[in-house]
């Protein structure tokens, strides 16, 4: 395959959908996590892919991100900017990650390396695409990304690693290093899952706010109903590696046409909830 240059994915004179699926299937070993689904996205939506634990959310999003290990089976087609980039070699992704599309993983803690400064980390996410920076201009860009997702203070916090930030401000340093080269595809995978519902808020209105003055195209993944109905567009709901049903928010929560779709609803709690009668399980 020929490497894709980033000046021509950036400007992409494809009308098309920024990102299409199609028939894709995902296999380890003996199990189908996904089996055979296929979307679209247009450019500047959020799409929420909402599903159960292990209905092939996450694994839909690193495949997409050309994530998955060699063990693993993808079959299908996942074009980017109207290119077929799945099974595309390392070094020709390597174009693509951080500079056209990036990932929010799940847990800040995990993602975040525990010994190096979170300065140091957001500066070599910029280095990867940007090599030629002076040391200035780098620092100053790392600066601003941090200011950006709303860090008190940044300079003085250059130099402190992931632990002495909370949850929240360790999601935020992921959020600023995902959009540091403003990409047109942005995967965030169950961002908000590890922080209380105050923090969750605030990040949520954040990626909102980022969202709006980047004109982001968005894929959310979440298993929480609500979440997915105050961020997205549109939603596809996931159950054991396909997609039920698809199309815009206010539709599929206030006239869902799955019988799946309808007890995940009826299994959200409200305040007039019968706290004496069991939660509907799908």
């Amino acid at each position: 395959m020929t490497p894709l240059p980033s000046d021509e994915l950036r400007n992409d004179p494809n009308p098309g959908p920024l990102l299409t699926i199609r028939d894709l299937h995902i296999r380890f070993g003996s199990l189908e996590a996904v089996r055979g689904i296929s979307l679209d996205m247009q450019r500047g939506e959020v799409l929420g892919l909402v599903g159960e634990s292990g209905s092939g959310k996450s694994a839909t999003a690193l495949a997409v991100m050309g994530l998955h290990g060699p063990a693993t089976r993808i079959t299908g087609s996942i074009r980017f900017q109207g290119r077929e980039i799945l099974g595309l070699p390392h070094s020709d992704l390597r174009l693509l990650r951080g500079k056209q599309m990036a990932m929010i993983f799940q847990e800040p803690m995990t993602a975040l390396n525990p010994v190096m400064t979170i300065g140091a980390q957001i500066a070599e996410a910029i280095r990867t695409h940007e090599p030629q920076l002076s040391r200035h201009n780098l620092k100053q860009r790392v600066l601003e990304a941090l200011a950006s997702v709303a860090i008190l203070d940044p300079a003085s916090r250059l130099h402190d690693f992931p632990h002495q930030f909370s949850g929240g401000q360790r999601q935020r340093i992921l959020i600023a290093m995902a959009l540091v080269h403003q990409p047109a595809l942005l995967l965030a995978d169950e961002p908000t899952t590890a922080l209380d519902v105050t923090v969750q808020a605030q990040i949520l209105s954040l990626m909102a706010e980022l969202q709006r003055t980047h004109s982001l195209t968005m894929l959310f993944t979440s298993h929480d109903l609500a979440v997915v109905r105050q961020i997205a567009t549109r939603v596809a709901v996931m159950r054991h590696g396909e997609i039920l049903e698809i199309g815009p928010v206010a539709d599929v929560f206030t006239n869902p046409e799955h019988p799946y779709t309808r007890q995940l609803l009826r299994a959200v709690p409200a305040m007039t909830t019968d706290r004496t009668q069991p939660l509907a399980t799908p």
